[in-house]
C-alpha cells in the first residue's frame, strides 16, 4: 500500500510539473489525479468504504470546486443546488415531527458509528455536540456551528404542535434532513438525506430543539 501511495504521489508531482509553471494544471487534470492517489492510499474495509471519499454529487462537486478557486458559487448555481436538495427532503411518513426530546439529547451527544468496527444494523449517533452548544450546563462543544441554546425559545416557539409553529417546525426538520436544501454549500452534513440519521432519529432530534421543556430551551 505505501508504495501504491508513494508511486501515486510521485506520478502526481511529474505530472504537475510536465504542465510548466506558466499554465498551471486543469481542473479535471487535478481531479484525475486526486481520485488516483485516494484509489491508491485508501481501500474498503467493513462499512466504511472508499465510495465515501470517491462519490460526489453535483452539490459538493460544486462547492468543493468554489472552494478550490477560492470563490463563492454564484448565486444561481447556489439556488439550483437549494431547490434541488429540497425536492430531496422526505417529511415524516406518518406526520409526526416530534418525538421524544430526551432521546434527541442522547442522540446529539453521541458520535458513533460509520467507522469499519460499527455495526451497520446499529444506529448512528448525530454527533450535533462536535458542531453546536446544545446545554446550558456544557463545558466542551464544537464552534463550528452557531449555538443551538435556546433554539425554540429564541423563535418564539412555546408549543411546537400549536399551527403558529408549523414553518418552524417544517424548516428544523428540513435542515436536519438536508441542511443543503437551505445554505447550497452548508458544512452541516445532510443527516437523513445520507442515512446518517433515520427518521425516527430526526424526529427526536426535532424535538430536542423545540421543545420547551428540553434543556436546550431552558
Amino acid at each position: 500500500m505505501k508504495n501504491r501511495t508513494a508511486l501515486a504521489m510521485a506520478s502526481l508531482i511529474a505530472a504537475l510539473m510536465g504542465v510548466g509553471c506558466a499554465s498551471g494544471p486543469s481542473v479535471a487534470e487535478l481531479n484525475t489525479l486526486t481520485d488516483k492517489i485516494i484509489q491508491a492510499s485508501f481501500r474498503s474495509e467493513g462499512i466504511a468504504k472508499v465510495e465515501r471519499v470517491t462519490a460526489t454529487d453535483e452539490t459538493n462537486r460544486a462547492c468543493s470546486q468554489a472552494d478550490a478557486s477560492g470563490q463563492r458559487i454564484d448565486e444561481q448555481t447556489a439556488k439550483t443546488i437549494e431547490e434541488s436538495n429540497f425536492k430531496s427532503i422526505r417529511w415524516p411518513t406518518d406526520g409526526q415531527f416530534l418525538g421524544d426530546w430526551k432521546q434527541g439529547e442522547a442522540i446529539a451527544q453521541s458520535g458513533r458509528g460509520l467507522t469499519w468496527t460499527d455495526d451497520a444494523q446499529a444506529p448512528n449517533g448525530g454527533n450535533c455536540y462536535n458542531c453546536h452548544q446544545i446545554d446550558k450546563k456544557e463545558i466542551s462543544f464544537g464552534t463550528i456551528g452557531p449555538s443551538l441554546y435556546n433554539y425554540g425559545k429564541i423563535r418564539g416557539v412555546t408549543d411546537p404542535s400549536s399551527p403558529d409553529a408549523k414553518a418552524m417546525v417544517e424548516y428544523t426538520w428540513g435542515k436536519i434532513w438536508n441542511a443543503k436544501a437551505y445554505n447550497a454549500c452548508s458544512n452541516m452534513p445532510r443527516a437523513g438525506h445520507m442515512g446518517i440519521l433515520n427518521e425516527t432519529q430526526v424526529r427526536h432530534i426535532v424535538a430536542l430543539l423545540l421543545d420547551p421543556k428540553s434543556p436546550v430551551n431552558q
